[in-house]
């Protein structure tokens, strides 16, 4: 079927191994029972996209918490091409979170521009900007601490690495 590896790649970014595979199903049993709402002329892909982020974020609600995010394995890549970079790349990934994750993996790896992202995820062109710019920066920054050697820093309750700034004044 077409796109099916393409969801099922960011689906397993954004769940479990066995989740990405339920969601990759239910993703096109949602499109094979929605096709007459699909819009003649528009991105069909970009379409499928929705319907799979929707199920995660459903999902999601479901189990009351943001789905698991599962660590890039071997799976992931073609036979033969896992390299140490490749691995860093995807640690790197690992840790940003899930706002981000959604729009780097959709803007970067499966090659959606800002508006069909923002589309996709139902938010501003702003937002996706932002999202992809924070993302990328949070990217580099934790690849240049795997290429030094040094531990991730560790994350805050709210999912950021970044301390907040003190109220008061400094004496």
């Amino acid at each position: 079927m077409p796109h099916t590896r393409s969801l099922l790649r960011v689906a397993r970014r954004l769940t479990s191994e066995d989740a990405a595979e339920d969601l990759v199903q239910e993703t096109m049993l949602a499109a094979w029972r929605g096709f007459h709402q699909f819009r003649s002329g528009t991105n069909e892909r970009a379409w499928l996209f929705r319907i799979l982020i929707n199920a995660v974020h459903a999902r999601g609600r479901k189990l009351r918490a943001m789905p698991a995010m599962s660590p890039m394995a071997e799976h992931d890549f073609p036979a033969g091409a896992v390299i140490p970079a490749a691995v860093e790349i995807a640690q790197a990934l690992d840790e940003l979170p899930p706002e981000q994750k959604e729009v780097l993996l959709l803007g970067v790896v499966e090659g959606f521009t800002g508006q069909e992202i923002a589309g996709i995820l139902s938010i501003p062109i702003g937002t996706v900007m932002s999202r992809m710019s924070r993302g990328r920066e949070a990217l580099r920054q934790g690849l240049q601490r795997a290429s030094s050697g040094l531990v991730p820093k560790s994350k805050t309750p709210e999912g950021s690495s970044v301390k907040p700034r003190s109220v008061g004044r400094e004496a």
